[in-house]
């Protein structure tokens, strides 16, 4: 698929395999060129999710904010952040992603235990998924044209090159590949109860989310600051401003007015809607419409 910002390919396809789909959101991937024309330097909204992004090991990385900066190179976690970073795309570059559903990591047995929040950490690939080696009569060395005891040393690269060609196959191959990890998952009253408060209907307000859950406002609370790292509050308007960034991306700016989406997503006025942008990413209505710089809006939703 050829799209804007310089994206030579790019897709998004969630899981096949059903215990897989229960923990991971979708699969993703980017492969970018240099363009002149793009913007080099897209910006990420916050995000209640946790990405595994998997590049060569070669491929540098950067992000930065207010308070935060760090690189590396190579495969690294992007845990769920309440944060706008800024990344450097100035080079081409290759990303395969997996996106988690919120609260997911908590019962997918990482280390340390407690969840993590607004860091980046490097990961070895191959480290990560000897814990959990394919069942004997997995067929995913075969897809990847090597040998069983080489697959996690050889699985990388082919992984990216298959990502380039087939997005089902990739998918199909990081099914196989995820299901022994996500066989292990250990669910718990809180995660549970952070799974259907997150199923619930997006005008549902906190206040009668406990209600409808059976349980107390407190223990609702409690819950997912324990699940996600952050307060139901928090998580409530990082995916306002997710809906609401992937709302105007589909839209040309002479086509947004600004007063109707204010009535749209649950805001009392315009002036509202002014002061929760300027807070959430920094930027006014105006100053979004302006830039465009989100990396919906450079890259698109891969549909």
């Amino acid at each position: 698929m050829h799209s804007k910002g310089g994206i030579l390919n790019g897709w998004m396809i969630p899981p096949i395999d059903s215990l897989v789909a229960r923990y991971v959101e979708c699969y993703w991937f980017i492969n970018t060129v240099k363009d002149d024309d793009g913007i080099a330097h897209p910006k990420l909204n916050p995000d209640t999710c946790g990405h595994l992004i998997l590049t060569p090991k070669y491929q540098a990385y950067d992000y930065q904010s207010e308070a935060y900066s760090t690189q590396g190179k190579g495969s690294h976690w992007l845990f769920p952040y309440n944060k706008t970073y800024t990344m450097d795309h100035s080079e081409p570059m290759t990303l395969l992603g997996i996106k988690f559903h919120t609260g997911a990591l908590y019962s997918l047995n990482l280390e340390p235990n407690t969840v993590e929040v607004n860091r980046i950490a490097q990961v070895d690939v191959e480290q990560l998924f000897q814990q959990f080696p394919p069942k004997p009569d997995s067929n995913l060395a075969a897809q990847l044209n090597v040998s069983l005891d080489s697959y996690l040393e050889s699985s990388l690269a082919s992984l990216l090159q298959v990502g380039q060609q087939d997005q089902t196959a990739c998918a199909e191959l990081l099914d196989q590949l995820l299901l022994p990890w996500v066989s292990t998952a250990k669910d718990d009253k809180h995660s549970e109860l952070v799974r259907k408060a997150i199923a619930l209907p997006p005008e549902v307000v906190i206040s009668q989310m406990g209600q409808q859950l059976h349980c107390s406002q407190r223990t609702l609370e409690r819950s997912f600051l324990r699940v996600t790292g952050m307060t139901l509050k928090q998580c409530q308007s990082i995916n306002k401003l997710d809906n609401l960034l992937t709302h105007l991306s589909k839209h040309e700016n002479n086509d947004i007015n600004w007063s109707d989406i204010a009535q749209q997503f649950g805001f009392s006025d315009q002036p509202h809607l002014i002061r929760y942008l300027k807070n959430a990413i920094g930027n006014t209505p105006r100053e979004y419409a302006k830039s465009r710089e989100f990396v919906i809006d450079i890259y698109g939703n891969f549909e």
